[in-house]
């Protein structure tokens, strides 16, 4: 008797594990449902709310461009203001944006240093000849072929490729510049850098794109070795400041010229905008649709399951059924 009741016991016992066990798994699995129905909500709804904000960030941006072709024809005499307006607005923003994706290091590019250059003159030295020429120097020359080269794209549905190509296109000392940019990168923060590879450079997002293409630029930058590549950098960048510098004689000369250097640069923004929107954006929807899909495949598979088991009893294939 005692040996049936002890048994007995254990099998009551295991019975009541048994229950338990399948409880845990359907609490889990309900719990795995109604979190995949709320990530696939949530995506929807993120989907939904960056359409609208591509819809009405396109919208502004054609409005802008063309309220901007407007004042120059009709009241050139206020562009100068218009500039000063834009950049007190929208580079704060792209500083509080690019330090949210740790891109902040690329508001010390020489672009961002021409411009404050340009900033400083139109605010406090507007009639100074020497310092118009320097700034006529840094906007058509290395801005206006970084411009070209670097394939700024003008997008009017992307806040932040817009900002680029008016950072570059509006403003229409190197040395100091350069000298700063190497203590601050290299030296000053050169340790907050080696720690965080996420956070992005110049230096860092140009040598990823060259090292992937292995084209001219990469090999060279590798002349000297990898470990001189940042050295190989700066030379290579000086050389084309000092080419870019010397193009703007001739602009600077001939009104026709310049002219037609100014349409060549919108064409070539316009043109890299429409690859951009061409090439580059549907692999971006791509790479959301299919990550938007990974999330359905948890909840249909939990659904089936309940379908299959609705009392929630149900065996997993991984599991030895009890005896």
């Amino acid at each position: 008797m005692a040996s049936s009741e002890v048994v007995e016991d254990e099998a009551s016992a295991a019975a009541m594990l048994a229950n338990g066990a399948a409880d845990v798994r359907r609490r889990r699995d309900q719990a795995k449902a109604m979190l995949s129905k709320q990530a696939v909500k949530i995506a929807t709804k993120a989907e939904e709310h960056e359409r609208f904000i591509f819809k009405v960030t396109h919208l502004m941006g054609v409005l802008g461009f063309g309220t901007f072709c407007y004042l120059l024809g009709a009241r050139p005499q206020d562009v100068p203001y218009v500039y000063c307006l834009f950049y007190v607005i929208f580079v704060p923003l792209r500083w509080i944006y690019y330090r949210y994706k740790k891109w902040h290091y690329y508001l010390l590019d020489f672009c961002y240093y021409a411009n404050t250059f340009l900033l400083v003159m139109i605010l406090f030295y507007p009639k100074d000849e020497k310092l118009f020429m320097v700034c006529f120097s840094f906007a058509e020359g290395p801005l206006a072929w970084a411009l070209i080269v670097w394939r700024c794209s003008l997008v009017f549905s992307s806040f932040d490729k817009l900002v680029s190509v008016l950072i570059h296109l509006l403003p229409a000392a190197y040395t100091l510049w350069q000298l700063m940019y190497f203590l601050i990168v290299n030296v000053l923060r050169r340790q907050r850098l080696l720690r965080d590879p996420e956070v992005m450079t110049s230096y860092r997002e140009l040598s990823k794109k060259a090292q992937k293409a292995n084209n001219i630029w990469w090999r060279l930058s590798g002349l000297l070795g990898d470990k001189n590549r940042p050295l190989m950098y700066i030379l290579l960048q000086a050389l084309f400041t000092v080419a870019t510098l010397a193009f703007t004689v001739p602009i600077f000369l001939s009104y026709r010229l310049h002219g037609i250097f100014q349409v060549l640069k919108v064409c070539a923004a316009t043109w890299n905008g429409g690859s951009f929107i061409l090439e580059v954006m549907p692999r971006q929807v791509v790479q959301k649709e299919k990550k938007r899909l990974e999330m359905k495949p948890i909840e249909q598979a939990n659904l089936k399951e309940h379908m299959d088991d609705p009392s929630g009893n149900h065996q997993h294939a991984s599991e030895e059924p009890s005896q």
